[in-house]
């Protein structure tokens, strides 16, 4: 099962606020699979299928960076057989998909640790960013055995190791040793499968970041929802914590003495 994009995809809005990067917790393929009577791999493996088409209907409309939470650090207290499927289900996806992807321009980039992962992966992942590393279209992140705090902590070693002074230290240089220092933050992240909750991600990129939480598990999710999702973005304010020029209070009763 895959989300297919429509053909042209209309624009949401009048187009003049698109979010330059979305993020998505894909959160309810293993509840996916069990309404279908499916085992819960079955949910992984669709929802990893639906990826293609959420870029297919996002970069037309002018969407240049999606990051996808595939695997998180906390994952890996999953059942082993779980993981262990998981694994197979990415290895296999990369293998049979990175060559599509590469000829529609997409760029993937590993967010994340490496490390853990088995040998077939990581070299699966490694081919892939080098594949597509000189491609100009949407950039894909997959964020794969990542978690926000460790991310943090990472960031956190480097600097000391590199010995740079405290004076030195401002949030642009600290962006400059995340996983993600290739993109900027995400303007949306959507989350789907009706839970509330941020779940460690991206927490120092998402400081101002809309959010959009979704009843849709992963694999329904469709280019219908996707767009009325980018229309709903393109009507929010974004304040960064200030007031927008038409916010401001107007002083019509200044007195001159």
């Amino acid at each position: 099962m895959q989300v297919e994009a429509p053909q042209p995809p209309p624009s949401p809005g009048n187009g003049a606020n698109v979010p330059v990067h979305v993020a998505f917790i894909m959160d309810g393929n293993g509840r996916w699979a069990q309404k279908q009577g499916l085992p819960r791999l079955a949910g992984h493996e669709v929802g990893v299928n639906a990826i293609q088409g959420v870029l297919e209907t996002l970069e037309p409309l002018g969407v240049k960076f999606v990051t996808i939470y595939a695997f998180s650090t906390e994952n890996w207290g999953r059942p082993q057989d779980e993981v262990d499927g998981i694994m197979d289900i990415f290895s296999e996806a990369l293998a049979s998909q990175t060559k599509d992807l590469h000829a529609k321009n997409v760029r993937i980039v590993h967010v994340g640790r490496s490390e853990n992962m088995g040998t077939e992966l990581r070299e699966s992942v490694a081919e892939a960013q080098r594949l597509t590393n000189g491609n100009t279209g949407i950039t894909l992140n997959v964020a794969f055995d990542y978690g926000g705090r460790a991310e943090i902590l990472e960031a956190v070693r480097s600097i000391i190791k590199d010995g740079l002074s405290p004076d030195a230290i401002d949030e642009e240089l600290f962006s400059r040793y995340l996983f993600t220092a290739h993109s900027p933050d995400p303007d949306l992240i959507i989350r789907t499968g009706g839970e509330q909750r941020i779940s460690n991600f991206l927490l120092w990129q998402s400081a101002y970041s809309e959010y959009f939480i979704t009843p849709t598990l992963w694999p329904d999710l469709d280019s219908a929802e996707l767009i009325q999702v980018l229309e709903t973005f393109s009507n929010r304010r974004r304040r960064y914590g200030g007031l927008n020029p038409e916010d401001q209070p107007h002083d019509s009763q200044t007195s001159e003495g």
